[in-house]
């Protein structure tokens, strides 16, 4: 299978998360206007945490498992060639079971995270020592595309837990990690397909909706004038030069345009993009712990670079 008609088939499982997520958020904002009417502000703090530990809760019982069913149906796209024709009842029916599994997983990538954020830190403290403010921005940059991959690799390692099933899964998941540390330049290479299809996505979508919402706006020109006039007589009100792009309505209406723009490109990229390329990055991936899946050796090598890892390893 190709990694489009592996992302068409599992795609069900991530428009399910996202219906999940907004009525959820709905929930919540159900709850705290409720909270506000029956005792003014209190009552909507007391809903606003009603809300967050109901999200919590749906994210850990539901979409963990939901999210743990298009995972395991990926890697079996990618790793067998074929999917079965009903996807997202076969994703399920393949972790059911394994809840515990599951559990044990989101805590696995927890530390590994903590594996990889170490790396980042060292990367960035060396630029900064390097390079001075320069470097440290250079470092940074680095940094936050690790990070980025982080999130992709995290997800293939659960891949890689649900494909190991005869292995205990902290076992499976220092294997995952040590994946990466072995195969990182194959690895590292994805980089360039996350961050350019994220770009050409972020460009093409987040500038659709940019321009779409600054369209609109141009209707409620009374609006921006009021708002342009409030935040000016806040700005005088202290000390120093005003600039015009602080308060003018037509630099108001693309900040809020661009804002607006950016949220709804954040929801079309993590529903509709990100798992494109998490196809392409975990199929990478799996190929590279096929061809020389982790040893203890390779763990006590990698225990002597990272002590979070060596800490996740001694509960093997």
């Amino acid at each position: 299978m190709t990694n489009f008609q592996v992302y068409k088939k599992t795609l069900s499982f991530s428009l399910v998360m996202f219906l999940v997520g907004i009525i959820s958020l709905a929930a919540m904002a159900g709850l705290m206007t409720g909270g506000y009417f029956v005792g003014d502000l209190i009552g909507l703090a007391i809903g606003f945490l009603i809300g967050v530990v109901l999200i919590i809760l749906v994210n850990i019982f539901v979409n963990n498992r939901i999210k743990a069913a298009q995972i395991a149906m990926m890697t079996k796209g990618v790793v067998e060639g074929s999917l079965p024709e009903r996807t997202f009842q076969e994703g399920f029916k393949e972790i059911e079971g394994r809840f515990g599994k599951i559990t044990a997983f989101f805590f696995i990538t927890g530390a590994i995270k903590g594996v990889f954020r170490q790396l980042g830190r060292v990367i960035t403290g060396t630029g900064k020592a390097i390079g001075g403010q320069a470097g440290e921005s250079v470092a940074s940059l680095i940094d936050s595309a690790i990070q980025t991959l982080i999130g992709y690799l995290c997800d293939c390692c659960m891949g890689w837990i649900l494909y190991r099933k005869e292995v205990d899964s902290f076992k499976a998941g220092c294997e995952g990690a040590v994946i990466f540390f072995k195969r990182g330049k194959t690895l590292l290479t994805n980089i360039g397909r996350i961050f350019g299809i994220g770009l050409v996505s972020f460009l093409l979508v987040g500038g659709a909706f940019t321009g779409i919402f600054y369209l609109v706006f141009n209707s409620f020109p009374a609006m921006f004038n009021s708002l342009s006039t409030t935040i000016y007589q806040f700005l005088e009100s202290g000390e120093g030069e005003i600039s015009p792009w602080m308060y003018d309505p037509a630099f108001l209406k693309f900040y809020i345009s661009l804002i607006f723009g950016l949220i709804l490109w954040s929801s079309f990229h993590s529903v509709l993009v990100r798992p494109f390329i998490l196809v392409g990055v975990l199929r990478n991936y799996m190929a590279a712990g096929q061809k020389d899946i982790p040893t203890e050796a390779d763990f006590e090598e990698l225990d002597r670079k990272s002590p979070k890892f060596a800490k996740l390893h001694n509960r093997t």
